[in-house]
């Protein structure tokens, strides 16, 4: 599945750590965290859960949100 999400994240390292986080989860073939845009794209397997996202990205960022 490759699907762009609408995010809240404070600030461009915080992105950049939620990414790199997300990019380890099995089953994800790549990710891109956008903080201008407050957008990510991932391609990742359809078992993969926007739950799923927010829980490894909170644990980086506990503001982090995801929009569907």
């Amino acid at each position: 599945m490759k699907k762009t999400f609408k995010i809240e994240v404070d600030c461009a390292v915080c992105a950049g750590k939620v990414e790199a986080a997300i990019a380890k989860m099995e089953g994800v073939n790549s990710v891109s965290v956008n903080f201008i845009a407050q957008k990510m794209t991932i391609d990742c397997a359809d078992s993969i859960t926007v739950k799923d996202l927010l829980k490894v990205a909170r644990k980086i960022e506990p503001d982090f949100e995801i929009e569907d």
